[in-house]
């Protein structure tokens, strides 16, 4: 598994089943943007699948380091496939709403036609369609806003500006569906050991559609802070462009177990509030 440190891989090590032996990797260890260091890894421990949560997330650096973001979630990507199809293993990668443009308003299914707006959209499509043609067997996941309590998340940001009595200004035109990072690593898990053929795309997300804005009010009121400190924007505000409705669903008929956002909200907040 790459991206050992991020939301989700922290939480697929946690919910790990006994039977399993995790290689758990990050950009320390295995660098995906080098071909030679990712065939080396699965060449030498030949696991049975491999897991990418490995990615360049940060919209707006994107904008001004493209060829970084393309490296880690296009090419790092493909590197990946390449070598788990030569080994004949099994793929599982991470990918994002914001593949789409938005423009559509009603919940956009696998089948639907990705036009990403921005250079983070774009470099995860692109790993998207290169790793696909690469290794026709592997299965990307999207999803959309993953949260938890990590300290470089929204809800970190969320509530530490409230605790702060800072005013926080929030986007309220834009709406995608938190995602529990927990519930993904769940989801992640659950689609490897019980649906092993399954190949292509699917969307995973949380079970509410929400804006920014909503989202950030739900974080602070559930922390017993000032919601009055959330101020609301709009889009035209912000200076990288982002789809204004990226909510996900699925044309497969797989039930996946969601958390409730209030209980999901309140479980990463307990790591800040206990």
């Amino acid at each position: 598994m790459t991206g050992a440190r991020g939301q989700i891989g922290t939480h697929i090590r946690k919910l790990l089943p006994e039977d399993w032996e995790l290689i758990a990797t990050d950009s320390k260890t295995l660098d995906i943007t080098n071909m030679d260091k990712v065939e080396q890894m699965i060449a030498g421990f030949q696991p049975d699948i491999v897991i990418n949560t490995a990615g360049y997330t940060h919209v707006e650096g994107a904008e001004n380091d493209s060829d970084k973001a393309f490296a880690i979630n296009a090419q790092g990507v493909l590197n990946l496939a390449r070598s788990a199809d030569k080994h004949g293993l099994k793929m599982l990668h991470l990918s994002t709403d914001y593949v789409f443009d938005g423009t559509k308003y009603t919940p956009y299914v696998e089948s639907d036609y990705p036009n990403p707006l921005n250079i983070y959209g774009k470099s995860k499509l692109a790993g998207e369609v290169a790793a696909l043609a690469a290794n026709p067997d592997m299965l990307i996941v999207r999803t959309s806003g993953v949260f938890s309590s990590a300290t470089n998340s929204f809800l970190a940001a969320v509530f530490n500006h409230a605790q702060q009595g800072k005013t926080l200004s929030v986007v309220g035109d834009q709406i995608f569906c938190p995602t529990y990072a927990a519930d993904l690593a769940n989801a992640l898990i659950t689609l490897v050991q019980d649906y092993p053929k399954l190949r292509g795309l699917i969307h995973f997300t949380g079970g509410v559609a929400l804006s920014w804005y909503d989202f950030a009010r739900k974080i602070v009121a559930t922390a017993g802070l000032d919601t009055a400190l959330v101020e609301k924007i709009d889009s035209t505000q912000q200076p990288i462009v982002r789809p204004k409705y990226s909510v996900l669903a699925s044309e497969y008929d797989i039930r996946l177990p969601v958390s409730s956002i209030e209980d999901a909200i309140k479980a990463s907040l307990s790591a800040f509030l206990a």
